[in-house]
């Protein structure tokens, strides 16, 4: 409204203006707090729900540093159903594909491996399942599933790591010169045990001279 109009003037001019949009301006003041209120919500749900998976991850570990593996599964099992999205679900998956595979139900540990890399949409905890479902594939002779995994892996911080992982593929199908250029592309690209793949490395070149 204008500053020159007089008192009577802006009075029914705010009349006016009221009638035409009071109505939808009480709306929009309702709706606002209503998602503010919502929102606040649901911040809240989802502050309590990352609590109490953090608490039911400290215990999962817990239980498995002491060796009380009936236990550390059932915390598992209840973290996964209850906060399936959650990063700590997806740790707890792997943490007990470990277990599975040293009880040696690699059914079990693949089934929890694949279901973390299918929910985590973090890409180093898909790089780790991917990592050791693929090696699992390859210690059971399907190198075709770990090369399919290998392919599908970007390269990132991993490159190392899975660059070894072809390497391993490379070797057991008998392709020693594919093995020996993977394993110098896993030293370039900082693969983290550096010695036992450099002694790969050195065993394919030592069979090429002799």
């Amino acid at each position: 409204m204008s500053a020159y109009q007089s008192d009577e003037e802006q009075v029914e001019a705010l009349k006016v203006w009221w009638k035409e949009n009071g109505k939808s301006t009480i709306a929009g003041v309702v709706l606002g707090l209503g998602g503010l209120i919502g929102w606040q919500a649901w911040t809240q749900h989802q502050t309590t729900s990352a609590e109490q998976a953090s608490i039911q991850y400290q215990q999962l570990t817990m239980a498995l540093s002491t060796g009380a593996t009936a236990s550390a599964a059932k915390q598992a099992e209840l973290l996964i159903s209850q906060h399936e999205a959650s990063s700590y679900a997806q740790f707890a998956a792997l943490n007990i594909a470990r277990q599975h595979l040293e009880q040696g139900d690699s059914a079990a540990a693949q089934s929890q491996l694949a279901w973390t890399l299918e929910k985590s949409s973090e890409p180093a905890i898909q790089q780790i399942a991917r990592l050791r479902l693929a090696r699992i594939k390859l210690s059971e002779g399907d190198s075709a599933g770990a090369a399919k995994l290998a392919n599908e892996a970007p390269k990132d911080a991993f490159a190392g790591e899975f660059a070894q992982l072809r390497g391993d593929i490379a070797l057991a199908n008998s392709d020693k010169e594919a093995a020996r250029k993977a394993y110098q592309a896993a030293l370039e690209n900082n693969v983290g045990n550096v010695e036992l793949v450099q002694m790969k490395l050195d065993d394919l070149t030592a069979a090429v001279t002799r």
